[in-house]
């Protein structure tokens, strides 16, 4: 359902691509003197959203792109997520670098990274994001690649997104619902072995049955020992419904605060098609509330976009495979937002 985004092959890549794309973004062209040359993609402020904007994530890189090719209102557009945070996922292939060139790329800027893993053996049931670590060892020796690579640098790490859903509703194999448990669980102590490291993790979305049947998966998970979980993740659920969900879920577990994805649920979730894949690609969605930690609910540590916006949840509805970066789609969302 995410994608498997593989982050930046070294430590180093994120500071120098930031400084390329900023660059180009800023310098002037043609013979306008840069009147028309677009502003760089830049931090939000810091009060408002602490979390670390990439200026070379694939929306700036479509910005940049349209600018060549002179199509200012795309432009506009796609910058509106050009210029918020993102989640980075992190993927398989060299856990530590990645992590450690996101986290210093936003130790650079004064902010945060905001970190998705998303590994966990037998992941996303077979279905378009499936995937994952090869076994539990592996798990284990990728997230301890992930934790040294963020150091003790300040991070916000999205946990695992639908590994517990897929417990609670029959899609994993009972034959795993153990070592899962285990491999969440030993994840949030690990992490937060990491002294600036600020771990969420994933509890589903409104749209799914009640709070009650996964309370006492996300205690299992290690929810004692996180500093909350995560609703909505990649989903389309209103940040209404979202908070309502939320709440009756952290009564449950001990009054644990939790984040929102809002980064497609502007016009709520999609109700036609088939039911069973109103999640990929739906038509008419919009970009939600900006990420920002200013929620005015004390249950609500922050309003996040976990989610690239922008990118294929699956090859579904003409979409390309999970995690590709699908302008059309993103022009999209930017447009049907109010």
């Amino acid at each position: 359902m995410y994608g498997s985004y593989t982050g930046l092959k070294a430590g180093a890549a994120a500071g120098a691509a930031a400084v390329l794309l900023l660059a180009g973004c800023s310098s002037s062209g043609g013979d306008d003197g840069g009147k028309d040359a677009p502003a760089a993609i830049d931090q939000q402020p810091e009060g408002d959203d602490p979390y670390w904007v990439n200026p070379d994530g694939n929306a700036a890189r479509q910005v940049a792109s349209y600018v060549k090719d002179g199509e200012k209102e795309n432009a506009a557009l796609i910058r509106k997520i050009a210029e918020q945070p993102v989640g980075e996922w992190v993927g398989p292939d060299d856990p530590q670098g990645a992590a450690k060139g996101f986290t210093e790329a936003a130790e650079k800027a004064d902010r945060d990274a905001l970190l998705v893993l998303y590994n966990i053996p037998h992941r996303d049931c077979g279905q378009f994001s499936k995937g994952g670590a090869a076994d539990g060892d592996a798990y284990r020796t990728w997230l301890d690649g992930v934790a040294k690579g963020i150091g003790d640098r300040r991070a916000t790490v999205i946990l695992e997104p639908d590994a517990l859903l897929h417990l609670a509703d029959g899609c994993t194999p009972q034959k795993f619902h153990e070592e899962r448990y285990d491999l969440l669980k030993g994840a949030v102590e690990r992490l937060k072995q990491q002294p600036a490291t600020t771990v969420y993790v994933d509890a589903g979305n409104a749209g799914w049955q009640s709070p009650d049947a996964l309370f006492e998966p996300l205690q299992r998970a290690g929810i004692a020992a996180a500093d909350g979980f995560a609703v909505n993740v990649s989903n389309f659920q209103t940040t209404a419904a979202s908070t309502e969900f939320g709440k009756q879920l952290s009564a449950k577990v001990g009054g644990k605060p939790f984040v929102i994805d809002t980064s497609r649920n502007g016009n709520g979730p999609y109700d036609g098609g088939d039911p069973a894949e109103n999640w990929c690609n739906p038509p008419g969605r919009a970009l939600g509330e900006p990420p920002t930690t200013e929620t005015g609910d004390e249950l609500v540590d922050a309003y996040l976009w976990i989610k690239r916006p922008g990118e294929s949840d699956g090859a579904c509805k003409g979409g390309p495979k999970a995690g590709d970066w699908w302008p059309e789609y993103a022009l999209g969302l930017a447009r049907a937002t109010k």
